[in-house]
This record gives C-alpha cells, structure tokens and sequence, in this order.
C-alpha cells in the first residue's frame, strides 16, 4: 500500500488547516507558556548577583534539580520534533537516533562529569588550562565552543520555524525565516537577562512538562491501538507504504556502501558526542559538589531513557495516524510529526481537544526549543568573555570589577552569538533537527572530547596536542560539513540550488573524530614542551577527590 500523493498545491491548505478551526485558543494557550517561562526568567535575574550566579547558578542545586536540568537542555528540538519525524518517515532507522543519544550518556557519567565538575569552574577550557599553556588553549576551547553551539542552535531555529509555522498556519520560507528571528529575540533576553538560574528554572520545568505532555499522547496513541504495540507497528508499516521493510533497518542507511558507512559515522558522533558538549558540560558546575554532580547525571539518564523510550510511540504513531504524506506536506524534514500526532489523537483537526493538545505540545515543544536555545547561547557567551575575553585579551583578571564586565561582555557575546544562530537558521528550514543536532555531535567529539580526556588521563599531554586536536577536529568537521550533501547537492540542503559537494557522506565523524584523537597524540609527541608533573598530579587527585575544587 503506497502514500497518497500529494501535491505542491495541497500543501497551503494542509498547513492552514492544522490550527484554522481553533487558532484564537492555540495561539493563548501558547502565549501563556511563553510569557509564563519569561517571568521565569526575570525573577531569576534579579536573583543573578556575581559570576557565579551568572555562569553556574551559585553553584545552589541539587542533584535531581541538576538531573532534570541537564535532561531539560539535552531533550532539544531534535529529541522531540526531529526523532518523531525521522521515526515516522524512516521507521527503525530513525529510532537509531533515540539509541544513540541514550547510550552517550554512559560516555559522560563514566569519563567526563565527576572529574570535569572537580577540575573546573566555569568552562571547559578550565579544565584544559589547569596545566596547559593558558592563552593558546582557552583560544581553542573557547572557538571550539562557539562553534559547537551555533551548529545546535541551528536545529533549534529549524524546529522553531516548524512548529510556530505549523500552529499559525503559514507557510512559505519567509514566514519561517521572520518566526525563527523571532525566536532568536526571545533567546537573547532568556540568557541576558536571567542567566544560568534563570536558564535552569526554565530547562528544570520545561523537562517535566516535555515528559508529561510526551507520557499523555503515548497514553492515548497505545489507547488508540488497545494497548497492543504490535498492531501500532503493524499499522504504522501498512500506512508508511513500505511493508516489513518500515520496521527493519535499511530503509535509509542500509541502501547502499556509503549509507553503511554514513549509519557508522552517525553512530560515532552520536554516541561520543554527548560527553563534548559545552553546553552539557557546564551544567556540571551548578551543582555544589562532586557528588552531586554524578548522581544529577544518574538521574538524567533515567528521565531521558524514559523518555527516549516513548519515541517509539511518538513516531510509529505518527506514522500510522497521520501518515507520511500529511507529515511531508506541512514539513519536508517531518519536523511537525509530534504536534500533528497530538492533533489526531485528540479528535483530528477542528475538534476542541485536538486544538488543545496540538496547543499544550505545541507550546511545550516551543520551550524545550527556547530553554535549550538559552543554554547553549550561555555556554558560547559564557566560553567567550571568560576564556577569550577575561584570560586572553585581559590575561585574567580577578577582581569583583573584572567580573562584572565578565558578565557585560557575555551578555554583549549572547547578542551577536544569537544574531549569527538566527541568520544561519533562516536558511536551514529545509533540513530535519536531528540530522542537524548530529552534526553538532559529530564537531563535539572531534574537537571537545579527544583533549578533554587526553588532559583528564594522560599525563604526557601537551598545548601543542591540545591545540591540534582541537583545531584538527574542528576545521575536519566543518569542513566535511561544507563540502557534504547537508550544505549542497540535494533537495534538502541548505543551498538546494547549488552543487559543491564532493564528501559522500552527511555526517563526517567516521572521519574527524579518529583525526581529533591522532592529532591530539601527533601534537604531543612532536612537542618540546616540558610536561609539569606536579600540575598533573595536582590535576589527578582533584579530579578523583574533589579536593581544592571550587
């Protein structure tokens, strides 16, 4: 049984009709969590006094707090939009997405958090720069950062564009283009104004309310199916007009050689993404204690798990009662599968409670974008005026004075950072979230990880293998990235007119992540640089102990 066929012409009416019925009550619904979650942020703010409070919330939550948190910035636009589309367009291979995003949590909680939490204060350049040539690292693992972000910002914006196009109706890529500035305006106030506790309230509530809205409609899609996940899968393979062959693996990576290779190299930055994350990374020193710091990420995993789990009835249910071609005539990239899937199994378009659902998962789809927007816009700004701005243009500096024009300087780096996120994501509409969000994975491993765990485990590390990992990781995936399908030569990329291409693959990690770590070790072994011994074991024994940490 094939999809039905829809055309260009069907798609306005499509899109229109998703809220048309009932619009007034979606948009306050919707309004109301906005401004909710913005008052948030401005009591917070008040609250925001130092440093400290600014780059890690005093340091005052506690572990679940953290947990929920951390689970808050990780479950993005792409766990919620981008996994339920991909599931519902290519069945088993898009749930290859929600195991790869789990099983990296594993990599942070046994390698990175509890040491990374001893070790540093506010960055991870802290934890570089503790033995390391301060200058030259801190200028790396600020750049690297910055990047980092800016590509996950990118799926934000995508998904933002999605979803509030979805819910007012409008299509077109200018309307999308001005709701991602949009977006973009909010963030810049969320981070500028409410700093790390002000993003942490958001990301802590915004969490429950992902995970109760994602439990209800996975409640009432197994209700829909007599509680028998079988007859969903069945269903969800009859309607995708692919048979079998939507619940086997295959579909999209199983094609040919280099969709094998591609599926590898996505696995790779999957999984070794997550522990070379900045904005991860830094949700480890909000905490007071090491401790603390290791059972946040403890309970992280099992809300995320949860939660990853329930894709599968967010996508196979998608899949089987809204349909491929549904999902592909509001959104290409199958972004709005979630928010349609709400709409359907609360009555279908223009009945009241499917109104009311599209609304409440609309709007909680709308904070998660915004709350993991605002953490990754403080980690960039964060890692610019501390690491940049403080430690290499100032070349430190460690007075009160000096940390309030920190703080004025990462405001000043959130607006800039956040104009640049929004004119890239202008022109990303077309791309799915999660296959962005896993490039952002990809450029982590290869830049972050590689000096993070050689400065943590090896004593022989050196600046020079710092810097080349670092910058060899970073310019291998960005690189890659330019000159793959994702920017030119095809449909769905970011410039669909053009073709300069001539890297196969949509994700580079089977190639810079491997790259990150040799040039981590060639830069060492080629250096004359004597190792400080003592700085190392310094180092060890706080990373292990969490004595003198701050």
């Amino acid at each position: 049984m094939s999809a039905p066929l829809i055309t260009a012409q069907d798609t306005v009416p499509l899109a229109a009709a998703v809220a048309s019925e009932h619009r007034t009550l979606i948009i306050s619904l919707f309004a109301v969590f906005v401004l909710a979650t913005l008052a948030i942020t401005v009591w917070a703010g008040r609250q925001t006094k130092d440093a400290t409070d600014f780059y890690a919330g005093g340091r005052s939550f506690t572990a679940l707090q953290n947990g929920l948190a951390i689970s808050g910035d990780y479950m993005s636009a792409a766990s919620f939009l981008g996994i339920a589309g991909a599931i519902a367009l290519v069945g088993y291979d898009g749930f290859l997405y929600s195991i790869g995003f789990l099983v990296a949590w594993l990599v942070a909680l046994l390698l990175v958090a509890e040491p990374l939490r001893n070790s540093g204060r506010f960055t991870m350049a802290d934890v570089l720069a503790f033995r390391l040539k301060q200058r030259p690292v801190r200028t790396a693992a600020g750049t690297s950062t910055i990047v980092v972000s800016i590509f996950y910002l990118l799926a934000q914006m995508v998904g933002a564009g999605a979803l509030v196009s979805l819910l007012l109706g409008v299509t077109g890529d200018g309307p999308k283009r001005l709701i991602v500035a949009l977006v973009g305006i909010v963030m810049v106030l969320y981070v500028t104004i409410g700093g790390m506790k002000g993003t942490t309230w958001v990301q802590i509530i915004k969490a429950v309310l992902l995970i109760l809205g994602t439990l209800l409609i996975t409640i009432l899609v197994l209700n829909k199916f007599n509680w028998n996940i079988s007859s969903l899968l069945g269903a969800a393979a009859e309607k995708s007009g692919q048979g079998s062959k939507f619940l086997e693996p295959g579909l999209k990576y199983g094609i040919d050689g280099t969709s094998k290779i591609n599926f590898i190299s996505l696995g790779l930055a999957l999984v070794l993404g997550t522990a070379g994350l900045p904005h991860i990374l830094v949700r480890f020193y909000t905490v007071p204690t090491a401790k603390a710091a290791r059972k946040s990420v403890n309970w992280a995993i099992g809300i995320i798990g949860v939660f990853y789990l329930m894709t599968i009835a967010l996508g196979f249910g998608a899949a089987a009662l809204v349909g491929a071609a549904k999902i592909t005539a509001v959104d290409k990239s199958g972004n709005t599968a979630a928010p349609q899937l709400a709409e359907a199994v609360g009555g279908g378009a223009g009945s009241t409670w499917g109104a009311i659902l599209l609304a409440v998962i609309s709007a909680v789809a709308f904070a998660t974008i915004l709350a993991v927007v605002a953490g990754l816009t403080l980690a960039s700004s964060a890692s610019f005026a501390h690491d940049l701005w403080a430690n290499v243009i100032r070349k430190g500096g460690s007075g009160e004075k000096d940390e309030q024009k920190e703080v004025v300087v990462a405001k000043i780096a959130a607006v800039v950072i956040g104009a640049v996120a929004i004119v890239l994501g202008m022109y990303a509409t077309k791309l799915n979230a999660a296959a962005l969000v896993a490039l952002a994975f990809a450029v982590a491993a290869s830049a972050n990880l590689p000096t993070i765990l050689y400065s943590l485990y090896w004593k022989g590390f050196k600046t020079q293998g710092a810097t080349w990992s670092i910058y060899g990781g970073l310019i291998s995936a960005v690189g890659l990235v330019i000159f793959s399908p994702v920017v030119s030569g095809s449909p769905e990329a970011l410039f669909s007119g053009s073709d300069f291409h001539w890297f196969p693959l949509t994700n580079p990690g089977i190639v810079s992540i491997p790259l990150g770590f040799v040039l981590g070790w060639l830069g060492t072994v080629l250096s004359r640089e004597e190792v400080d011994i003592e700085k190392y074991k310094e180092l060890e024994v706080r990373a292990l102990t969490g004595a003198g940490a701050h």
